[in-house]
This record gives structure tokens, sequence and C-alpha cells, in this order.
């Protein structure tokens, strides 16, 4: 007796946890170098030195931003459709795991029919009949996951979820990218407004000193009119820069959810200087960067579909029950004798579909593999930003100290023209030609530390701004 019970629970076991067919899943392989290239005579990063968790933009040192940047994750309005999105996510895993347990429902209904007296086919002389009906049910259906379809279903679904969690931190780190690359190029049109503004009043200067050499018979009127030339044109360029800034003090109002007329930021020359970064290894990246976890979750859930597609192979079994009370009045409708019940299984199986299963079978295993390259480009993608901006900040480096060189001669050289002139030496040629040659300069120089913060911002960015796949929720 103890063999066929045991069989039976066997076989119980076997109908409620069922199989999964399909394949199980495997992290696909990406290319892979054990060191970046452009990271040559950079600084090591040791285990403990990296970059802060969640305020990566602390690493500049800078107060402002700082305050700017918290503003993000409260005001950012494509982040709350970020977070939005992970919700409706979260909501679709429980939608689906629900279809894990039984479905059951309630009905009650009363209904009344009488026949009719011309019914076709009956004598006259009959006399129509009616009939009352009062139902009280509780109704239970239930599908047996045989083959694991229902349980493939609440994987992809969680696979999802946290792709779009791995989508907002994502989101999240774009935007405080976007801000921080936003504010030091607005405060590099507050510097190259402050040295207009500076050169503005040596031109002035210079324009007086051609005006006083003009009066006093030393210099010609063609002097002059250079001079106020000069000034009228570095006037033209110093109202240029504020429409930039306008624009840009615009664009980060909008970031941090504020209307642009009800934010102000004052003028601050840029002289913050890129920090050191740490970049680890290309291995490593893999596991910091949001949209590389969101790819591959991707192809997590497309495996999962797989799965779902060779399910449809297989029959279908369904539980079915019925229990309620069926009466012909109030009175009798909750008697022993209206009591009434069923139970059922049924199985089906699509024996001919015209090859629709072999096609959402092939559409799942094209799909998966898309996801699986589209993943394997992120991670290619990834690599290359990390050696654009090691090379940016490296290369800008150099670059910063030939400018500061080029700056320092190019303001020597005005000071030797400017004297010459003094002592009708020169003509005013060569002053003026020493002054687009020192402003152009000085601007470059302001410029090259613009494109250096940029670089170091969109570094940071390229290496996940410190965040961890770990940091993902749990299915």
């Amino acid at each position: 007796m103890r063999r066929p019970g045991a069989g039976l629970v066997t076989l119980a076991i076997f109908l409620l946890g069922g199989c999964m067919v399909g394949p199980d899943y495997t992290k696909p392989s990406v290319p892979m170098t054990p060191a970046y290239k452009e990271a040559e005579g950079w600084k090591a990063a040791q285990p403990s030195d990296q970059l802060p968790r969640g305020q990566w933009w602390t690493v500049f040192g800078d107060p402002e931003l700082h305050a700017l940047e918290e503003e993000v994750a409260t005001g950012n309005q494509n982040l709350k459709v970020a977070e939005a999105r992970l919700r409706e996510a979260r909501a679709m895993v429980r939608f689906n795991r629900a279809a894990l347990f039984p479905t059951i429902s309630a009905s009650a209904g009363a209904s009344s029919i009488r026949d009719s007296s011309n019914r076709p086919f009956l004598s006259p002389s009959v006399s129509p009949g009616s009939s009352g009906d009062l139902l009280l049910s509780l109704d239970m259906s239930y599908e047996i996951d045989l083959w694991g379809r229902v349980r493939r279903t609440v994987a992809a679904a969680r696979h999802e979820a946290q792709a779009t969690a791995a989508d907002l931190e994502t989101a999240r780190l774009s935007l405080q990218a976007e801000l921080a690359m936003d504010y030091f190029e607005l405060r590099a049109s507050d510097a190259q407004e402050q040295l207009l503004d500076q050169t503005v009043k040596a031109f002035e200067a210079a324009l007086q000193l051609t005006t006083n050499r003009f009066q006093g018979g030393a210099a010609p009127k063609s002097d002059v009119a250079q001079a106020q030339t000069q000034l009228d044109t570095t006037r033209a360029q110093a109202t240029d820069v504020t429409v930039q800034r306008a624009q840009l003090e615009h664009a980060i109002a909008t970031l941090i959810g504020q209307p642009p007329a009800a934010f102000r930021l004052p003028p601050q020359a840029l002289d913050t200087r890129p920090p050191d970064i740490p970049v680890g290894l290309p291995s490593q990246l893999l596991e910091r960067r949001p949209d590389i976890a969101a790819a591959e979750r991707r192809v997590a859930e497309a495996n999962e579909q797989i799965g779902i597609a060779k399910a449809a192979y297989y029959p279908t079994v369904m539980l079915n029950a019925s229990v309620g009370f069926e009466g012909s009045s109030f009175g009798n409708v909750l008697n022993a004798s209206s009591l009434l019940w069923a139970v059922g299984a049924s199985i089906t199986q699509t024996i001919f579909d015209g090859g629709r299963r072999r096609a959402t079978s092939d559409a799942a295993l094209a799909a998966h593999d898309a996801t699986v390259a589209g993943y394997r480009q992120a991670t290619l993608t990834a690599f290359q930003q990390v050696e654009d901006n090691l090379a940016a900040i490296r290369i800008l480096e150099q670059e910063a100290q030939q400018q500061r060189r080029a700056v320092e001669s190019a303001e020597q050289s005005l000071q030797l023209f400017t004297n010459r002139y003094r002592g009708g030496v020169d003509n005013y040629l060569q002053v003026i030609t020493a002054q687009t040659v020192t402003l152009s300069n000085q601007r470059n120089e302001i410029d090259v530390l613009r494109r250096r913060m940029d670089a170091s911002v969109l570094l940071v960015k390229a290496l996940g701004g410190g965040w961890d796949v770990a940091e993902l929720p749990k299915p």
C-alpha cells in the first residue's frame, strides 16, 4: 500500500510544481581587455579609492554645485517620469504573480421566465408556463503551471522591473551629469565675461592713449580709429557671452524643476581644477554602469520569453470547481436540498495553429539575439566613453600647460609693443595685433579649462557615478 501512496504523492508534487521548459539563463560574454589603453600614467585606484556613492559631484568641491545637484532628485520632471515607470514595472510583477494562485469569484442571480402563448408547434389550448430561479455560487478556476509558463512570465516581469530600476539610475546619472556640465559651462561664461570686461577697460585706456597722442600730433587719426574699432569689437564679444550664459542659466533652472524666471545664479568665474578620478578596471565597469545592468537584465527577460514560447507547445491543464445554492424562491434557496457543486479538470492541447507557435518561438529567439547584441554594444560603448574621456583629460592637461605659456608670452609681447608705441618706435598696428593675440589666448585658456571640466564630468558619468549593480532591487 505504501508504493501506490508514494506514487500519488510524487504525482501530486509534479502536477503542482511542474517543470520548466526552455533554456536556463547564462549571462552573455562581452569583449574585454585587462586595462584601459588611455590610462597609461593614470593614478591607480585603491580598493578604498572610489567615487562617492550617490554624490559623485562632491569630488569637484563646489558647494553651489552640490546644492543644485540635490535639487535634481526632488524637482526634475524627467526623473519623476522614470520613477513612475519603475512603479509601473513593479505593479506588473504583482499582476503576473497573481496567476500563480487560483481565481475565486462569487455570483448571485435571480431570474423569472414566462413562456409565450403563441409558441410554434404547440396547441393553442396549452396554457403558457412560467418559472423562477435564484442562484448563489462560488466559483474557482486554476491553471496548473505544469510547464513553467506562469513562473517564467513572473520572472520576466521581475527582470523588467530590475531593468527599469537601472533605467531610473541611468536617467538620474545623465541628468546629474548634464547639470554639472551646464554649471561649469556657465561658470566658464562668467570667466569669459569677466575677462572681456577687464579687456574693455584696458582697451578704453589704450583708446585714451591714442587720442592723447593724436591730439599732441604724435600719432595719426588712424590709430584712434583702430583703437576705437578694437574697443567696440571687444564690447560686442562681451555682450555676446551673456546670451550663452542666460541660456545655460535657464537650462539649469529646468533641470532642477524651477521656472527660468524664478531662478538666478550670481556670477562667479570658473577657477575649479579637474579632480583626480579613479577609473578602476574594464571588468569592474560592467558592475558600475546602470545602463549595462539594464541591458543585461533585459537579456534575462528575453530568455524567459523563449521558455514562455516553448510552453505553448505543451497542453494546458485547468482545474475548475463551483459550489452554491439554487432555488425557486427566497424561501428554499438556502435549503440543504438546494446545494449544488461541481468539480472538474480539463486538458487542452493545440493540434494545428498554422505555424503560429513556431513563429512566436522564432520571434522570441530573434528578440533574445537582439538583446544580447544590444548588451554587448552597450559595453563597447561604455568602454569607448571611458577611453575617450581619459584621452581628453590627459591631452587637455598638456594643452592647458601649453596654453598657459602662450598666454604669458602674449601678455609679455603686448606689454613690449605698448611700451614701444608710447616711445614712438612702433606704429599702433603692432599693438592691435598683440592685443588680439593676447585676448584670443586668454579666452582659449578659459575654454580649455571648461573642456577639461566637461571631460571630467563625462568620465565620471562613463564610470557609472559610483553606482554598483548590487543596488538593484532583489527579485
